[in-house]
């Protein structure tokens, strides 16, 4: 069986490849079409939420299947947009619902909002790259969650943008080895450590990416060798016991590069 990093690298190699064959799949073909032939003809919030085939696959390109059910939810998303300050949208610290209002802006463009590219093509883009990582996590978790950090690395601003995303969460701590209860120690205290051991502008950065995936790709094989572990259990959230500072300071020999 290959690695987790093998399987990540064949993946990347050639990622357009890799998304034309997704986007070739029967059912994402079909799902793929029936949005763009619907999506130019809905002109408010109210016709989005009406079409529950649209309205599924533009959560599920924007990451938020699981949230699809809470409609009361994403109305007040979509119709608050991002432009104020106060907006909803802007409260929540996960960037997927900030994402999804950006490809569907009916706060800010009305009836002309599903008129842009990134409304309609945009969004298929999204859905096939979401299937990709589907796809990928139903082999390998590791895999689904390398290719979900090299997608959104780029968004990591401080210690705090890391804390806010369970899965990239969960791709730094295996980099950098800490223990599952690291989780529970006081959230400005990861957000510093963070800040300390890192420097983010290296996500900025495509090369330095790939080099800190493949250590978590390592790091990941070691702790799940391919074909032993559950695939479900790195995107359930838990509640995890405190961490002493002791155990805080012990780790500070994690830094990347020595540093």
């Amino acid at each position: 069986m290959t690695t987790t990093y093998t399987s990540y690298r064949l993946i990347t190699a050639d990622l357009a490849t890799s998304l034309k064959r997704v986007a070739e799949q029967p059912d994402v073909k079909r799902e793929s079409a029936y949005y763009l032939s619907k999506i130019g003809s809905i002109k408010t919030i109210d016709a989005f939420f009406a079409d529950s085939r649209l309205y599924n696959y533009a959560m599920k390109a924007h990451g938020l299947e699981d949230m699809a059910y809470a409609k009361a939810f994403m109305r007040k998303v979509l119709t608050e947009g991002i432009d104020s300050d106060d907006a909803f949208a802007n409260k929540l610290s996960d960037s997927r619902y900030k994402d999804l209002v950006q490809s569907l802006n009916f706060a800010r463009h009305g009836e002309a909002a599903t008129s842009f590219d990134r409304a309609g093509q945009g969004v298929v883009d999204k859905y096939n790259r979401q299937t990709l990582e589907v796809n990928a996590g139903e082999e390998n978790t590791g895999v689904r969650l390398a290719l979900y950090f090299e997608r959104m690395a780029s968004s990591i601003t401080s210690g705090y943008s890391i804390i806010a995303d369970d899965a990239i969460s969960q791709v730094v701590r295996t980099a950098l080895q800490l223990p599952a209860e690291f989780v529970g120690t006081d959230v400005d205290r990861q957000a510093a450590y963070y800040e300390d051991v890192l420097d983010l502008e290296d996500f900025q950065d495509p090369v330095k990416v790939g080099k800190f995936l493949e250590r978590f790709t390592a790091m990941w094989e070691l702790d799940n060798p391919s074909g032993s572990y559950d695939p479900l259990t790195v995107f359930r959230s838990s509640s995890l016991t405190g961490i002493s500072t002791d155990l805080l300071i012990s780790i500070n020999n994690l830094k990347l590069g020595g540093r």
